[in-house]
């Protein structure tokens, strides 16, 4: 009879896709969401949304079958308590009445040595279609916990406006007190989420 370690490699010859998918949680310790945008066309002004949580569902055996959700708290964060309170505002992610911004995968295609995930992004209640240009690191294992981990780093850039975040000042020359195009990044650990354990035969 086989054991199980043998039952194990038979499996992943007869059913690859088995053995090869995993679905893989976001570390919201270990997460960061991220942007940038352009005071009075001057500066940049970088800060943090909120807590990310999500899954991946990973086919490594073709990735473009792969799945990403996430969800991110939207708690406006630039070190600077006016401004954030601002941005919580109705002028801009109004916070009490839209508290999440939500991405979901629509597909993923390989691009060089990235991916480029394409999805589509609700910021208030908004969604428009976006691309993602995504790094994925190779696994690791936690040296604390002993699971598995890798990371996974993805840009883009919004124009504010297309999510109704609208709130503006017109300067002079043309200029505008906040930049319209905003630049996102995600810096995500996640951790592979185990198989459950086969149940135990019935007694007969």
């Amino acid at each position: 009879m086989m054991n199980l370690k043998q039952a194990a490699v038979a499996a992943a010859v007869l059913v690859p896709g088995l053995a090869l998918a995993s679905t893989w949680d976001i570390d919201a310790a270990h997460a960061r969401a991220g942007f940038s945008v352009k005071h009075m066309m001057l500066s940049d002004v970088d800060g943090t949304l909120g807590k990310v949580t999500g899954s991946i569902d990973l086919d490594d055996k073709d990735i473009t079958k792969s799945k990403v959700v996430a969800d991110i708290e939207v708690a406006p964060s630039t070190q600077e308590k006016k401004r954030d309170d601002h941005l919580a505002s109705p002028d801009f992610f109004d916070v009490a009445k839209f508290p999440k911004v939500s991405f979901k995968s629509k597909k993923i295609e390989k691009a060089g040595e990235k991916l480029k995930i394409t999805g589509d992004l609700t910021i208030k209640d908004v969604t428009k279609e976006v691309v993602l240009d995504t790094v994925a690191s190779a696994e690791v294992t936690n040296p604390f916990t002993k699971a598995t981990a890798r990371a996974f780093t993805a840009t883009t850039t919004i124009n504010r406006q297309d999510f109704g975040l609208k709130w503006q000042v017109p300067m002079t020359n043309n200029g505008l007190l906040v930049g319209n195009d905003v630049k996102v990044t995600l810096n995500l650990e996640a951790v592979k989420k185990e198989a459950a354990p086969a149940a135990a035969p019935a007694k007969k």
